[in-house]
């Protein structure tokens, strides 16, 4: 097995934006110290949770950087840095390493697509121009192309490829992944609602939403899994199951930046086209916010 990147619950963070839509980074850094107070393992800037869709090249490499910065090696930073262009991605890649990121997660090319043989090149491109851990990341609902198993197995063969992010929800798929190449690539969740399944059958954590207003517990919940106290982690699934779903009530990172404006954290508006929650859900929100506790 290659270096593990991190294990329990890396938060995917969200970029806080002002009134006039460019970040707010006075908000960001007191999102990342809490974050770190209260256990975090790792924080993944600039996912789709980031909105890394709508920034520009220098706000990206500019959040890459300030993250590094603010985090100062407490926890391992990974950078977003997929593209639909390789060079492109490529470039943002080993940028991200010049900047201090432990690592990097590269999401399968959107639009565009490929084939699985081009998944490959794309991925070895990548990882040819970097020296730091490369995180795959898998999410077939949003781009339209599914890393099949002999993909991962061949692209597993490059040392610089280390770890998936998995969230196609398919847990039949997951268990097969797991099943022939847990041990060549680290497996983490990328859905909050399924952490626990996942990491029974050998995951080593969550890449997640839900650790953006509820780090402390979403830590304890890998961290009960991977002292093997199974019972006490699904207790805690099912518990927060209610408020998992509300975080998704409309397309992420809609919900779980309302969710941070209702209790005070630094958020803001998204980036259109992404827009503001109907007031339904916003209500929907606000009384599952309270049931835990908020």
């Amino acid at each position: 097995m290659k270096n593990t990147v991190f294990t329990g619950a890396g938060v995917a963070i969200v970029t806080p934006m002002n009134a006039d839509g460019s970040i707010d980074y006075e908000g960001f850094g007191k999102n990342i110290d809490f974050q770190i107070e209260n256990g975090t393992d790792a924080i993944i800037v600039c996912g789709t949770t980031g909105e890394s869709s709508t920034m520009t090249d220098e706000e990206h490499i500019e959040c890459i950087r300030f993250t590094v910065e603010r985090s100062a090696k407490r926890v391992p930073v990974i950078a977003g840095t997929g593209s639909n262009d390789t060079k492109y991605a490529a470039d943002l890649s080993r940028k991200a390493q010049e900047l201090g990121c432990d690592s990097v997660l590269v999401v399968t090319p959107y639009y565009n697509k490929t084939t699985q043989r081009g998944l490959v090149q794309h991925y070895k491109t990548i990882a040819d121009n970097i020296d730091i851990p490369i995180i795959l990341y898998n999410i077939p609902s949003r781009t339209g192309v599914n890393i099949e198993i002999a993909t991962y197995k061949e692209l597993a063969k490059h040392k610089n490829i280390c770890a998936v992010k998995e969230a196609s929800g398919n847990m039949s798929y997951t268990a097969k992944l797991i099943a022939e190449c847990g041990d060549v690539l680290d497996v983490y969740s990328g859905n909050d609602d399924i952490i626990v399944p996942m990491m029974s059958m050998g995951a080593k954590g969550v890449i997640s939403v839900l650790s953006n207003i509820c780090p402390a517990e979403t830590h304890k919940m890998t961290q009960l899994c991977l002292d093997n106290d199974y019972a006490a982690a699904g207790k805690m699934q099912i518990d927060y199951l209610e408020l998992i779903n509300k975080l998704f009530i409309e397309v992420n990172p809609i919900p779980v930046k309302e969710a941070m404006n209702i209790i005070g954290m630094p958020a803001g508006e998204c980036r259109l086209p992404l827009y503001k929650m109907s007031a339904e859900h916003i209500e929907a929100l606000k009384n599952s916010l309270k049931k835990y506790g908020f």
